[in-house]
């Protein structure tokens, strides 16, 4: 069952303070969609509930967004009114793994690459214009896309 993404977003801001990381507003929307990508992608099951819209700096989540907005670019300390989810195993993993790979990127790096030619955010952003929903369908093809050609890439 998808977790409202506010609550998903306390989880995933928790799991990085865990690990000393802090996140700055861009870094945790981004990082919130990029775990919900993955999880659609290699589990076929969304991680959050909410509609994610093609915003113009890229892929947003305008629940998370209204939450954490006043931080501005100061690291955001909590979601106000937001319960932590619990993540089960396979949502954990993919939290996990998005915090090793992602975690450590700004945020103006993560919407560059959300933002990138053939990205969900792009292929919704210049079919539909500014705002529009972007689609868990065209979201979970992009990821199981991006992990098959990471498996194809690695040496037998």
């Amino acid at each position: 069952m998808p977790h409202n993404a506010r609550s998903a977003a306390s989880a995933l801001l928790q799991r990085a303070h865990e690990r000393g990381l802090s996140l700055t507003p861009m870094q945790l929307l981004k990082l919130v969609y990029i775990a919900h990508g993955w999880m659609l992608g290699l589990h076929s099951r969304p991680l959050i509930s909410d509609n994610v819209e093609a915003w113009r700096y890229g892929p947003v989540i305008p629940s998370v967004y209204q939450s954490i907005k006043k931080f501005r670019s100061n690291p955001v300390s909590a979601i106000e009114g937001a319960s932590v989810a619990t993540l089960d195993d396979a949502e954990t993993d993919i939290v996990d793994q998005v915090l090793d790979i992602y975690g450590d990127k700004t945020g103006v790096t993560l919407s560059a690459i959300t933002h990138q030619s053939g990205t969900p955010w792009d292929k919704t952003w210049n079919s539909s214009g500014k705002n529009a929903v972007i689609s868990n369908d065209v979201i979970e093809t992009h990821y199981a896309e991006l992990y098959d050609k990471a498996q194809k890439a690695q040496p037998a």
